[in-house]
């Protein structure tokens, strides 16, 4: 049996110094270790600049300057085989290096390889879109703008995809609060009703773990709910609380209580 340890103190443990925790590297190993990818890399280095080269996790990764993107991709799918553009997407390093870290997940169906090629960008500089040369990227594009604020350009449609038109700010910058901001909170109330609402209606609660035991519409938790239909006018309390707890030697007893009988069910821990 696996030692227990006393849990007692964990919330006053402080875990991560950082305010971004940093995981392990994998291992790399050089480029030139795999036939094909080394072939590929001098192939690559004889047309355009490459920083850093390695291979991780059987992959081969490299980095490029910002504005190579789309000949990059076009020499990939046109002369070394990577027909594919699998992901693409954005990481917000902002606060460590001001900018943002773009990447193109390349795959080779005919060698049986992956490619990712990564490149990266300041905060407000924009890259160069790569529809022209994968439609996959139409939709990958709006949504790195739509969540990062990346903004691509000669895109045929470059707008929001998830939020929208008039959503404030980025959801997934690590800089946005994971509930919404303030505008997120009475984003909803003034579409609808208008900011004059505001009063009477109230901000929308954001949190998923809220408990509100006057909802008679919507299953809260066990022993807190009110029944459905019940008065509660001015908040007032029910006449007496329909579920309860009892604890007896390490059995919880859940009560239901009723005017003429009860039942009692056993809930084994």
């Amino acid at each position: 049996m696996r030692k227990y340890t006393p849990k007692n103190d964990v919330q006053n443990k402080s875990y991560f110094s950082d305010r971004f925790y940093v995981a392990p590297q994998t291992p790399k190993k050089e480029a030139n270790e795999d036939e094909i990818y080394s072939k590929d890399i001098e192939a690559l280095t004889n047309k355009f600049e490459i920083s850093e080269s390695y291979i991780e996790i059987d992959e081969l990764v490299i980095y490029i300057k910002n504005e190579d993107n789309v000949n990059v991709l076009t020499f990939l799918k046109e002369e070394l085989e990577y027909e594919m553009l699998m992901e693409m997407s954005a990481i917000d390093y902002i606060a460590q290096r001001g900018g943002f870290e773009i990447f193109y997940e390349m795959l080779s169906l005919t060698k049986r390889k992956r490619m990712r090629v990564k490149t990266f960008i300041r905060q407000k500089q924009p890259i160069e879109s790569v529809y022209s040369v994968f439609k996959m990227a139409n939709w990958a594009e709006r949504e790195m703008y739509d969540m990062y604020g990346v903004k691509v350009v000669n895109h045929p449609n470059m707008k929001r995809i998830l939020m929208p038109d008039d959503w404030y700010d980025y959801p997934l910058r690590k800089t946005y609060p994971l509930h919404g901001d303030e505008t997120a909170q009475w984003y909803e109330v003034d579409k609808i009703f208008g900011k004059e609402a505001r009063e009477e209606i109230g901000p929308e609660i954001r949190d998923g773990a809220n408990v509100d035991r006057y909802d008679t519409e919507r299953f809260s938790r066990l022993g807190h709910e009110v029944p459905y239909g019940t008065d509660i006018t001015d908040g007032k309390e029910p006449e007496h609380t329909p579920l309860g707890y009892q604890e007896e030697g390490g059995v919880r007893i859940i009560k239901k209580l009723h005017e003429d009988d009860s039942v009692t069910l056993e809930e084994r821990r």
